[in-house]
């Protein structure tokens, strides 16, 4: 298989719902509508943002079936689904269907409860589930901070390289630059190395990211295209100040209770998304009208998306 190296911004879309949790999936055309005429290139969903934990495993393939439907006239919006992770079966049923459906790659976490105790073991587990998709890029999908398996992922690579064909590359959500930059280089940079960070992606392009893939980029990618315009200019001011505006941004997602604020900047665009099902608490409405102010007092309506 000839891997693709991705480039450019690539969301990881919020699954909407909604008022009572069921799935909106009516609007997934329209999300994929404002994904792309943002500059967009792709879509990671069921992940992290998109709450695929919290969803069944009927819900998952819901969404996959939505947000195939929604791009299947354009090619070159590649859209990928986080499998899983718990349970491998389910993956595996996961990943036909994603196949089934035409989606362009598919992803995996590590176990995260029974965890693999070492990085062979969880090269099995990456190895068994690709098996029944040989035809589509298998990216693993590196988070540390929520699965607690912590491996080196140049090791990951070096247990995988030339034993797993459909093996694109990895979705590397850490902050272990000495790892990520080995990996770039890795038999001369065969792997397809995604980066997951938004609050650091200038440190990551400055060793060699192309591709990202990021929650962020539902609300805000001009400023993150402007990050990029300016680092490859080498106006490395401009790209500095550019990322310190994202994590100015992106501190407001941890005082206004984390993830579930990433909807709430949905809503400011024009695209109600609805709530996080628990255990994630949303915002009440007096909290989201504080945010409100403090969003339009940081600029927000110059970056982002439209």
């Amino acid at each position: 298989m000839t891997i693709q190296h991705l480039s450019k911004l690539i969301a990881a879309p919020f699954t909407p719902m909604h008022e009572d949790g069921r799935l909106h999936m009516e609007l997934i055309p329209e999300y994929y509508q404002l994904l792309k005429k943002n500059g967009v290139v792709g879509a990671f969903i069921n992940g992290s943002t998109g709450e695929g934990v919290s969803l069944t495993a009927k819900e998952k393939m819901v969404v996959v079936s939505a947000w195939a439907d929604a791009t299947r006239d354009d090619p070159d919006f590649k859209v990928m689904t986080l499998l899983g992770g718990t349970s491998l079966e389910d993956c595996k049923a996961q990943a036909r269907h994603a196949r089934e459906e035409g989606l362009f790659a598919v992803s995996l976490t590590a176990p995260s409860y029974f965890k693999p105790v070492t990085v062979n073991a969880l090269a099995e587990c990456c190895m068994e589930v690709a098996a029944v998709v040989p035809d589509m890029p298998f990216y693993y999908y590196h988070i540390p901070v929520l699965t607690g398996v912590g491996f080196a992922m140049l090791d990951l690579l070096k247990a995988l390289h030339g034993k797993m064909p459909n093996l694109a590359g990895i979705k590397y959500t850490h902050e272990d630059f000495m790892d990520y930059q080995s990996c770039l280089n890795f038999q001369n940079g065969r792997y397809d190395m995604l980066w997951g960070r938004d609050e650091n992606l200038l440190a990551a392009l400055m060793l060699g990211a192309k591709g990202t893939v990021g929650s962020t980029y539902n609300y805000a990618a001009p400023l993150y295209y402007g990050m990029m315009d300016a680092t490859n200019t080498g106006d490395l001011e401009q790209a500095r100040r550019l990322q310190q505006q994202s994590i100015d941004m992106i501190r407001l997602l941890g005082k206004y209770g984390g993830i579930a604020t990433g909807k709430a900047y949905m809503k400011m665009i024009g695209l109600d998304c609805g709530g996080f099902r628990l255990p994630v608490k949303n915002m009440d409405a007096a909290q989201f009208e504080a945010f409100r102010k403090e969003v339009l007092e940081m600029g927000f309506r110059q970056f982002c998306n439209k």
